[in-house]
């Protein structure tokens, strides 16, 4: 009887002494959090307000102008926003699909084929990470400027696709999800190269190949360098670029702020969008694919 207790009374002690080391991780991810997400909540506060309420008002406190300033929005320079809102769906829509196919199919290749150079190209992968695009921005508008597309869609979208990280990402995800045994099958039974990685490897890839599209998806839709670079003419321009040149003539005319803050606010609701609908995608087992 005196050893159970002591057993027991060991066993709270440990859950006891445990709990700090619980609670600490918890707090951190909550205190990150916060800081990740106060100024999303200060954006969607801001555009609630009338150009009178936005510098008069408490910080946190919401205002009343929140559909007067949407229908500015939507009315400044005859619905110059929603042509910059189909800019940046064009761009960051058809730039992660593309990028995410040519990801797939590389790290699929480099998974699981073995040929001359392969070590080097996935090396040569992973220095092109360690590249900041920023380096790139120049050296890419010379040459599509030499070519005669700069100031074109094809400008901003053809460097998106190919993008080193998410073929490592690929590459990664293939060499752990598929397995070699259900090729060597699939061989056997007589599928070509093209069968196998169209109805077993691309299937098992789904829940990878979410991940690149919204990775990239977020990337491009939050670029602004690149197009900004670019791109010369406004009906043209994605978002970002259009939001800043609102921010630029703002300095002249206060007013603009307004709506400067909803286009900010309203830009960042498809992104929350895409997330809450693509999530369960994540949850899908690595097996998924093979048994459909």
């Amino acid at each position: 009887m005196a050893g159970i207790t002591a057993a027991t009374t060991h066993r709270r002690v440990r859950v006891a002494t445990g709990r700090p080391l619980g609670i600490a991780p918890t707090a951190l991810l909550l205190v990150g959090a916060i800081y990740c997400l106060f100024p999303v909540f200060w954006v969607m506060i801001a555009a609630t307000k009338s150009p009178g309420e936005l510098f008069s008002t408490a910080t946190l406190a919401f205002g009343t102008g929140f559909a007067d300033n949407v229908t500015q929005l939507f009315a400044y320079r005859d619905g110059v926003f929603w042509l910059w809102a189909v800019n940046t769906l064009i761009y960051a829509g058809g730039g992660a699909l593309l990028s995410t196919a040519v990801s797939a199919i590389s790290g699929y290749a480099l998974a699981k084929y073995r040929f001359p150079g392969r070590n080097v190209i996935f090396n040569v992968l992973i220095g092109g990470i360690l590249v900041p695009s920023v380096v790139l921005a120049i050296p890419q508008y010379l040459l599509f400027a030499k070519i005669g597309l700069a100031d074109t869609y094809w400008a901003v979208l053809l460097p998106q696709i190919l993008h080193p990280y998410s073929i490592y990402l690929a590459r990664i995800y293939a060499a752990a999800a598929i397995p070699d045994s259900l090729l060597e099958a699939g061989r056997i039974d007589g599928a070509g190269d093209w069968t196998l990685m169209s109805r077993v490897a691309m299937p098992l890839m789904v829940p990878g190949m979410v991940t690149i599209f919204l990775f990239q998806f977020v990337a491009i839709w939050n670029n602004f360098l690149l197009p900004f670079i670019m791109l010369g003419d406004d009906g043209k321009f994605p978002l970002t670029v259009g939001l800043f040149t609102l921010l630029q003539a703002g300095s002249n005319q206060p007013s603009l702020y307004n709506l400067i803050l909803t286009g900010a606010f309203l830009s960042i609701v498809p992104l929350i969008a895409l997330f809450l609908t693509m999530q369960r995608y994540w949850r899908t087992d690595l097996s998924s694919g093979a048994v459909k």
